[in-house]
């Protein structure tokens, strides 16, 4: 695919003005929901095949959630376009103040391989909303999705408005070179650099998706066994390869045996006995992730779990206890179902630890003292997260998701979508019936005086 000719025709149908109406929008958000509607069993089909997701999971964490984004989308897209009026200072007397949104143009959406379905569509029903023209480029590591949203997409839309391309490393080097208006990337941090890196040839601004390795602090005012089912949930769903998972465990010396045995038997709840004979547990999406995460499990540290199944590309539910921050399992984003059990002799403790460290994507809290909730809430700097629970502050379009310093920058969400894909035009319409002389030179001590009165 040449790229310049694809960007041209989305240029040139960016000028006819039919994205700037909200009608348009609507309609374009309409037809994208019937599109997932027609193709829920492919999906289904799809990501079983990339990641061995069972049907509940998809639609719980992938298609439900993009339905339920696009409907708060659609219902919402018309009070979030209209102008809004602001306040004008009294020195700008008499006039009226507003803000305008307008698409920044032609965006650049580039998705990762673990929700493959969701993030691509999520950040693109944003983009959509906000009257852009999209290209979007999907995983080449998730191959059946990448393959069925090509194919829901051109069904859907002209390429000259919404177009995917696939591929690997070499489409996503050559579509970085094009002169996008913004670019929205979700991944891992050193590709993430180097989305940023490209960016600033063409001042693009860019929202960074990315992760880091997200703390799960449980202290001994917990509620241990609730503590262990949510935690065993969020860590363990897609098989960890979730950006927001809790990455490893800090837990209060006291309460560890407790936690412990708590996680063993959730794990089993869960997914019984043999998780690698459960249908609905899935897999690592390639060889290489498979041998990469089966290289941090530690055999000496190992607690629960550790069974593989190469050929399946499965790693069942683990837990690694007496975990030190020089192991190899502390050195990098997991990325896999491998949890490591730090124990801390104090809350305190846990928040130096969580302090030394870059600030994550995600933090859970699970507590039952609201000074220690405001101490880790207030004082600590992270994406975003729950207390009490994991993963699920995501699974709202009323509250922005997104990252901080090597986590990410930029969020998106309901709102936050809009305005992440939005460049707000800031505008003041002056009256022409009075216009004060004190701005205009020539300057005098009573100009001076009178815009000392004014200007403050």
């Amino acid at each position: 695919m040449q790229f310049e000719t694809l960007m041209k025709k989305q240029r040139e149908f960016l000028e006819t003005g039919e994205t700037l109406e909200i009608s348009f929008r609507i309609r374009a958000l309409e037809s994208l929901e019937r599109m997932l509607h027609a193709y829920e069993d492919r999906i289904y089909a799809a990501l079983r095949e990339d990641l061995g997701k069972s049907r509940e999971e998809a639609y719980m964490c992938e298609l439900g959630l993009s339905l339920s984004e696009l409907r708060y989308m659609k219902k919402h897209v018309r009070s979030f376009g209209r102008n809004r009026s602001v306040r004008t200072p009294f020195s700008q007397f008499h006039a009226k103040s507003f803000i305008i949104q307008e698409p920044y143009g032609v965006v650049l959406i580039m998705s990762p391989w673990n929700y493959p379905l969701l993030l691509t569509l999520e950040p693109l029903i944003g983009a959509i909303a906000a009257g852009n023209c999209c290209v979007v480029k999907p995983s080449a590591y998730a191959p059946a999705t990448s393959r069925l949203l090509f194919q829901m997409l051109a069904e859907t839309f002209e390429e000259n408005y919404v177009a995917v391309v696939e591929g690997g490393r070499e489409e996503n080097t050559k579509l970085l070179e094009q002169p996008f208006d913004y670019i929205f990337f979700t991944g891992g941090v050193k590709t993430g650099k180097l989305v940023m890196e490209k960016a600033s040839a063409h001042l693009t601004p860019v929202t960074l998706e990315l992760g880091g390795k997200s703390p799960c602090i449980i202290d001994h005012t917990a509620n241990i066994q609730l503590t262990a089912r949510r935690l065993v949930f969020g860590k363990y769903l897609n098989c960890g390869q979730t950006c927001v998972a809790p990455d490893y465990v800090l837990a209060e010396r006291s309460i560890k045996e407790e936690l412990l045995d708590c996680i063993q038997k959730e794990i089993i709840k869960q997914y019984g006995e043999y998780p690698l004979r459960n249908p609905a547990y899935g897999k690592m999406v390639n060889q290489k992730h498979f041998q990469r995460v089966m290289g941090l499990i530690d055999r000496k540290k190992l607690v629960y779990g550790g069974e593989y199944d190469e050929g399946a590309l499965q790693i069942a539910p683990t837990v690694l206890a007496d975990v030190t921050e020089e192991d190899a399992v502390m050195q990098e984003e997991i990325f896999g179902p491998v949890l490591p059990i730090l124990t801390v002799d104090s809350m305190n403790d846990a928040f130096a630890f969580i302090k030394s460290r870059p600030r994550p994507l995600a933090l859970y809290l699970f507590t039952g003292s609201r000074k220690t909730e405001e101490q880790f809430l207030k004082k600590l700097s992270f994406g975003g997260g729950c207390v009490n629970d994991t993963v699920i502050h995501l699974a709202t379009s009323e509250m922005g998701f997104g990252g901080v310093g090597e986590s990410g920058m930029g969020s998106y969400h309901g709102r936050k979508s809009f305005e992440t894909f939005s460049h707000e035009k800031s505008i003041v319409r002056k009256y022409g019936w009075l216009d004060l002389p004190m701005r205009y030179q020539p300057y005098s001590r009573m100009k001076h005086r009178l815009v000392k009165m004014f200007v403050k």
